[in-house]
């Protein structure tokens, strides 16, 4: 046995190690909540069957799956990203999980950046699975502007994140629940998912972001550019979600 093999070596972790331990930490205890299961994957997936398979709803143009599946997708994002971690993490301040990571090495702005950091992978898994259904059921998406779909669905993820932390860090549980849930049901049914919404025009891309990345995914996989308004719109909302999440987030 070598001298020092014991010898204490105090120091605190890095940032990058405590990053991914926590963001690791996130997608296990995601994975473990039933519930968060069921809202991301159930309520999307039901919608895609339901819309896209039958003519339960109006929808404008003659491909229907082509009108139901990427606004699904878009609701995937918001379901995930904005009402599972509103609830989520409104829970956790609460019980007072985040007071105590407070006293741990990681900052406020590490433990922000990890769980968007956790929802933007689980997002991108829960996209493939959904995406290879619409496919088995008879949907053909252009891959041609892929990348910027990738591109508004991060910004989406962004901004419903930003959203879901401040209402999280400001409110008491079950008033974020019944926010975060009311929201969810109002953008769910204005917001041009299942069925042909009023035509609000550029207005209405600043004023309902589920509307924005719905038609931006449409535009990308039919093979069409999506629109600057568009842009615009959901870099504003991933701006003011990302700025109020660091400003107004409190522990406890």
């Amino acid at each position: 046995m070598s001298a020092g093999t014991f010898t204490p070596a105090p120091g605190r972790a890095t940032r990058g190690v405590v990053m991914r331990r926590q963001i690791r930490m996130e997608l296990l205890l995601t994975a473990r909540r039933g519930e968060a299961v069921v809202l991301a994957m159930g309520v999307p997936l039901l919608v895609l069957l339901g819309a896209g398979l039958t003519d339960a709803t109006n929808v404008p143009g003659d491909d229907r799956l082509a009108y139901v599946v990427p606004g699904v997708l878009a609701l995937t994002v918001m379901s995930t990203a904005f009402t599972g971690q509103a609830i989520t993490t409104g829970y956790e301040r609460s019980y007072g999980v985040l007071k105590r990571l407070g006293a741990s090495p990681l900052t406020r702005s590490g433990l922000l950046f990890a769980k968007t950091s956790a929802i933007l992978g689980l997002v991108l898994v829960q996209l493939l699975v959904l995406a290879l259904v619409g496919v088995a059921v008879g949907w053909r998406p252009e891959f041609g502007q892929l990348l910027p779909a990738v591109g508004v669905t991060v910004l989406a993820v962004a901004a419903y994140s930003g959203l879901a932390l401040t209402m999280a860090g400001l409110l008491r549980p079950e008033t974020v629940t019944a926010g975060a849930t009311l929201i969810y049901v109002v953008m769910l049914s204005v917001g041009g998912i299942m069925f042909a919404a009023p035509d609000l025009g550029v207005a209405g891309w600043f004023v309902l972001p589920l509307a924005a990345h719905a038609q931006a995914l449409r535009d990308a996989l039919s093979g069409a550019a999506i629109p600057g308004a568009i842009w615009l719109s959901l870099a504003a909302w991933a701006a003011v979600g990302v700025t109020a999440a660091t400003r107004f987030f409190r522990w406890e």
